[in-house]
Formats: structure tokens, C-alpha cells, sequence
């Protein structure tokens, strides 16, 4: 998949872009760097409304979380340090600024979060070696595995964090994303507030892909303070400032009115059903798979299985990819043992191809029963049932 973007790697949500987004994108202009303080005023209440008291002047906007984690990493100094797997966007940018990035394994229970005895050796090996791990970056609902980090593992890599000197980056983007409700989602901004930077893309859930709106939550102590006015500067610098009419309609959208809430509540409905049965297709053909709890996407495993000479992440990718007809990526893409035959799976495809069949899976009562859903379904099922019959 050569000639990949970071966003060619982020799940595809398959869903219609909102009539009250794009009643917002008209005009012209750019914002001030750092964002606008409508813009931050409106962050800072949605941070409120999730229990995380917010200062507008500690929130930094930029177009995207790619820029905004550019700027935080430039900011904080150091090397980076990643659950395994993680996010196939965020490694590469901590390796633009030349920084190293060590990756620490996830528990088989979840992913999101390293393990936190694992943790702690590798920062010291590290550092042992000359290197000087920094930053610790989570995703409490995380891209790739879909799952929900426990709040006994986010705690305890906290703490770990906290004993090795990391600044924790927990990325949020998928936070509202929870298929679930009754499922308990933390942030590590309320176990390790003075040290935690929250980092939210709204395209998990507020914003349409083609509009990159990306927030940071910086901690409320000096330190935070001079990281913030750093990663400010650095946005100025690299002229990642946000468009205005797309500053006018992201902040309306984290205000949350009923009809931004309505749809967004739509959206986590579809991905939960789509999800669970994507999950479905794939164990029923005798592969392994988490059950997705958050976000557009699922984690599949084939190892145990005779693949029919398939000997790697990357070869399995190109395998389902030209069967599915659609990008799947293999594991090597999110760190990942690329020789364990593991593939992100997007749910956001099976919603449909075009405009007319998202808005019909979109509003289906039930999605499953959907004509072109069901068949990519069963497709799907097939395709994994192929790999695993031998």
C-alpha cells in the first residue's frame, strides 16, 4: 500500500456528513494558531462535561491530531514511548522529528495500554542504551483492537508512568465512541492530572474525516503551562492554524446541542451493531477477535491457523484486501509482530460505498437486515472461513 497517508490509516466511520456541519462551512479565513477562544471555550465545556474542569487558555487547537502531536512531542523534548500495537499514524510522527520510540507491549486482556511491569523495563533499558524516553502515549479506547482499557490497567500504567518521569499523551479520540455506555472509560487525566496531556481528533466522533479538527487538554500546573505555550508556538510555526469555517463548525459541535447529540448517539448505535456482527462473521469462520467496545474497527487474528501460504501481517493485508475488494491493514502497520497474522478490520466500509447506502445503514433500525450490509457480512465471513478451512 505504498503511497498511504496518515489518514488512508485511520478506520473509516461510514457515515453521512451531518446536515449542521455543513450549514457551518461557508466563508472564509483562518484562525489564530492555538485556536480561536470560541473555538477553546467550547472545548473547554465539552473537557467539563466529562468531569475534566478545563481553562480555556490551557486548550490548543490545530487541523488534525498528526500536527497537534507533531507540536506536543516538539514541545516535551525526548523519545516517545507506545502501547503494542498503537495507532499506525502516531509512531511516524514522533520519527519525523528524529525522536526514538519505543513500543511496550499490550496485555492479552486489551490493548491501549502497555503493560505496566513491561513498562517500566523498557523505559529503564532505554535509558540504560543513551536514550531519553519522555512521553507515555494511551488511547483509553483504542485504535487499533477497538477495546476499552480496564480501569485497573490504565491506573497501574499511570502509576508507572508517573515512577519512570513520563508525561502521559492519552489520545481520546474514540472516547465517545463506546458501544457500550455501561462500559467504564477513564481518562488518565484524572489519575495523573498534573502530568497528563489529553489529545482528541473530533473525527472520532464530532467532525467528517475531510475536516481535520484536532484539540489538546493541557495540565493545569506550571508545567503544563510552558508545554502549552510551547506546542502553541510550534503550531504557529508550522502555520497549523484551523480554517474558520471549519473552527465555526467544530466549536458548535462540541457544544453538543440535541441534534449534534441525536447523531452522534445514531453513529455509536450503528458502529455497536455493525461491529458485533463484523466480530460474528469473523469467529464464526474460526478466527480471533475481541469484541470491538468502542470506535469503527476490530482486531483479527488468524496465527493458529494453516493460512495457506500466507506467511506474514503483510501478506494476509494483501490477501483480504484484494478478496474484501477494500483496504485492511495488516498488523505489522500498527507495530505490531510482523510475522503474527493480525489485521485491523473498518467496520465504516460495510456501511456501504456510496452516499444513498450509509445514509440507508445509518438509518436502518436495524442495520444488519440492509440489503448490501448483510452481504458484506457474509462476505467478510467467507473470506476469513477460506483462510481458516485449511
Amino acid at each position: 500500500m505504498q503511497g498511504t497517508t496518515p489518514y488512508d490509516l485511520r478506520p473509516d466511520p461510514g457515515l453521512p456528513v451531518p446536515a449542521y456541519w455543513t450549514e457551518h462551512l461557508a466563508g472564509a479565513g483562518v484562525e489564530p494558531a492555538g485556536g480561536s477562544p470560541a473555538v477553546r471555550q467550547a472545548a473547554a465545556g465539552y473537557w467539563e462535561r466529562r468531569g475534566l474542569w478545563t481553562d480555556p487558555e490551557r486548550v490548543v487547537a490545530a487541523p488534525g491530531a498528526e500536527l497537534l502531536l507533531l507540536a506536543i512531542l516538539a514541545a516535551t523534548g525526548g523519545g516517545l514511548v507506545l502501547a503494542r500495537p498503537a495507532a499506525a499514524w502516531q509512531a511516524p510522527v514522533a520519527r519525523l522529528l528524529g525522536r526514538a520510540v519505543s513500543a511496550v507491549p499490550t496485555p492479552p486482556e486489551g490493548g491501549g495500554a502497555p503493560d505496566p511491569f513491561a513498562l517500566l523495563e523498557t523505559v529503564r533499558r532505554a535509558r540504560v542504551e543513551g536514550a531519553d524516553p519522555r512521553v507515555l502515549l494511551l488511547s483509553p479506547a483504542d485504535d487499533p483492537t477497538g477495546t476499552v482499557t480496564s480501569p485497573e490497567l490504565l491506573r497501574e500504567s499511570c502509576e508507572a508512568a508517573a515512577e519512570a518521569g513520563l508525561i502521559v499523551v492519552s489520545d481520546e479520540t474514540y472516547s465517545d465512541t463506546r458501544h457500550d455506555r455501561g462500559t467504564v472509560l477513564l481518562s488518565p487525566a484524572e489519575m495523573l492530572p498534573d502530568r497528563t496531556i489529553v489529545l482528541n481528533d473530533l473525527a472520532g466522533s464530532l467532525a467528517p474525516p475531510c475536516c481535520p479538527v484536532a484539540l489538546a487538554r493541557f495540565p493545569d500546573s506550571d508545567e503544563g503551562t510552558v508545554l502549552r505555550e510551547r506546542a502553541a508556538h510550534r503550531c504557529a510555526e508550522l502555520r497549523a492554524v484551523l480554517l474558520a469555517p471549519v473552527a465555526s463548525a467544530a466549536a458548535y459541535a462540541l457544544t453538543e446541542p440535541d441534534e449534534v447529540r441525536a447523531h452522534t448517539a445514531a453513529a455509536n448505535r450503528l458502529h455497536a451493531t455493525v461491529g458485533a456482527g463484523a466480530c460474528g462473521a469473523i469467529t464464526a469462520a474460526g478466527a480471533l477477535c475481541r469484541p470491538p467496545q468502542a470506535g469503527f474497527h476490530l482486531y483479527a487474528e488468524l496465527t493458529s491457523h494453516d493460512t495457506h501460504d500466507l506467511p506474514d501481517a503483510a501478506a494476509l493485508e494483501r490477501h483480504l484486501t484484494r478478496r474484501l475488494g477494500r483496504r485492511v491493514l495488516g498488523g505489522h502497520r500498527f507495530g505490531d509482530d510482523p510475522t503474527a497474522l493480525r489485521v485491523r478490520i473498518d467496520t465504516g466500509p460495510l456501511h456501504g460505498g456510496t452516499d444513498r447506502e450509509r445514509r440507508d445503514a445509518f438509518h436502518a433500525l436495524d442495520p444488519l437486515e440492509v440489503p448490501h450490509v448483510s452481504q458484506a457480512l457474509t462476505e467478510l465471513k467467507t473470506a476469513f472461513t477460506e483462510l481458516t478451512a485449511g
